[in-house]
C-alpha cells in the first residue's frame, strides 16, 4: 500500500508539473499578447498625439477663417445697405417720373385741341416763312413776279 501512496504522490507531482508547465505556457502567451497590446497602445498614443496636434492646428485655422468671414460679412453688409439705398432712390425716382408722365399725359389730353391748333398755325407760319424766304432769294437773284413787272412797265 505504501507503493500505491508513492505512485499517487508521483502522479500528483507529474500532474502538478503539467499544470505548472501549462500555466507557464499560458502566461508566456498572455505576456506576448499583453506586449503586443502595449505596443499597439503606444502606437495609438503617438497617432492620437499627432491627431490632437493636427486638430488643434485645424481649429486655429478654422477660428481665423471664421474671423475673416465675419469681417468680410460686415463689409458686405455695408455694401448691401448701400445697394438697398440705391434701390430705394431708384424706386423714388421711378415714382416721380411716373407722376410726371401721368401729369404731362393728362395735361396733353386736356389741351389736345389747343395743341392741334398750335401745330396747324405753326405749319401755316412755317409755310409762309418758307415762301417769304423763297421770294426774297428770287428777288435777290434778279427775278421778279410777273404782276410786279407789269406794274413797273406801265
Amino acid at each position: 500500500m505504501e507503493n500505491l501512496l508513492y505512485i499517487a504522490a508521483i502522479i500528483a507531482a507529474v500532474a502538478f508539473l503539467v499544470l505548472c508547465i501549462g500555466l507557464t505556457v499560458t502566461l508566456i502567451s498572455v505576456k506576448k499578447t499583453l506586449n503586443n497590446v502595449a505596443d499597439t497602445l503606444e502606437g495609438l498614443d503617438t497617432n492620437l498625439q499627432n491627431v490632437t496636434k493636427e486638430t488643434a492646428e485645424l481649429l486655429h485655422k478654422t477660428n481665423a477663417l471664421a474671423e475673416d468671414i465675419q469681417e468680410k460679412t460686415e463689409k458686405l453688409n455695408t455694401v448691401v445697405d448701400a445697394v438697398k439705398n440705391v434701390g430705394t432712390s431708384v424706386n423714388g425716382f421711378n415714382h416721380s417720373i411716373q407722376r410726371l408722365t401721368t401729369s404731362v399725359t393728362s395735361e396733353v389730353e386736356k389741351n389736345e385741341e389747343k395743341i392741334a391748333q398750335v401745330v396747324q398755325w405753326s405749319n401755316v407760319f412755317f409755310g409762309i416763312r418758307d415762301k417769304w424766304k423763297e421770294r426774297k432769294a428770287l428777288e435777290q437773284a434778279g427775278y421778279y413776279e410777273y404782276e410786279h413787272n407789269q406794274n413797273i412797265n406801265q
